[in-house]
């Protein structure tokens, strides 16, 4: 691939001069809310021993890969919008995939062990502390920050190495392996190592967070108190609305095939997929969960004497 610049179209309204201050204005809230909230939460978990357990240390992690998401996204894109600069050079591109490429696969394997999480909680509670060991975490956790890396590695070297033969416009606000995928020339072996992409670190790992759902709530059901089954549930119910919402806005971004139209409806997934979702989540956990809530409030109320 030549070293030349590539073009972003940020959506497909943009060109409108009116809607660029809006579209800031919004997207920098966005990004002071997530991480200011993503913040609080690794700060909370942190500072408090009663959360210094697996299912909150894999959250900390998770905090960090949105914030992670959010800033190798929201400062270009706002910065694009404000100077109508929408051009990035051969090494910026490749730069902003490799990382942005490493916390998606993070965050795949990190959600999926954190399904795992919670069914050994549900399902095996009397082996939970020994499955789910200090040491076994770290490992855990040490194996997905590992596998991000080679796995962006290997995609970004791939990607940087292929010839285009379409266009140098990259019709999306980051650089991404679909929206290559879709000027590139015609290349089979490309084309077999996106798919296995999708499916090793995309399918497998929803998969995964599937069955091990399926048999939570199988083992939720027949719990016969419909007190400990509401307490079972809603243990892993904040967990289930961010797989929804991460992988839900996922499929509709990766899901169609690559086209050279209709980018707008795509685009819009893509914001939610790489900026609202990292920013709801730890909303989500934190409204949804009572110790999280208790040791805020106890945080508050340290700092404020």
């Amino acid at each position: 691939m030549e070293n030349h610049t590539y073009w972003f179209f940020v959506l497909s309204f943009t060109t409108q001069e009116e809607n660029k201050p809006f579209l800031s204005v919004f997207f920098v809230v966005i990004y002071l809310i997530g991480m200011f909230a993503n913040s609080t939460t690794i700060t909370v978990v942190y500072n408090d021993q009663h959360l210094h357990t697996p299912m909150y240390l894999f959250l900390c992690n998770l905090s960090i890969i949105d914030i992670c998401y959010t800033t190798i996204t929201v400062p270009k894109l706002v910065y694009m919008l404000l100077s109508g600069d929408y051009t990035l050079t051969f090494t910026q591109c490749f730069i902003q995939m490799f990382f942005f490429s490493h916390v998606a696969t993070a965050e795949d394997l990190l959600l999926f062990i954190m399904a795992y999480d919670r069914y050994v909680a549900i399902c095996n509670p009397l082996h939970y502390h020994v499955m789910l060991s200090k040491k076994n975490c770290i490992l855990l956790l040490v194996a997905v920050w590992a596998t991000g890396f080679f796995n962006s590695l290997s995609l970004t070297l791939t990607t940087s190495n292929m010839s285009l033969c379409y266009s140098n416009i990259v019709t999306q606000f980051y650089c991404e392996l679909k929206a290559f995928a879709k000027i590139a020339c015609p290349n089979t072996g490309f084309q077999l190592f996106s798919y296995m992409e999708a499916v090793i670190f995309g399918f497998l790992p929803f998969l995964c967070c599937l069955i091990s759902y399926i048999k939570v709530i199988i083992v939720i059901l027949h719990i016969k108190s419909s007190d400990g089954r509401r307490k079972a549930f809603s243990t892993c119910s904040s967990h289930l609305i961010v797989l929804i919402m991460f992988y839900g806005a996922g499929v509709c971004v990766y899901i169609r095939p690559p086209t050279q139209y209709r980018e707008g409806p795509e685009q819009v997934f893509s914001i939610l997929y790489t900026i609202v979702t990292p920013t709801l989540n730890p909303l989500i956990y934190s409204l949804r969960n009572k110790d999280v809530k208790d040791a805020l409030i106890k945080l508050i109320r340290l700092k404020s004497k």
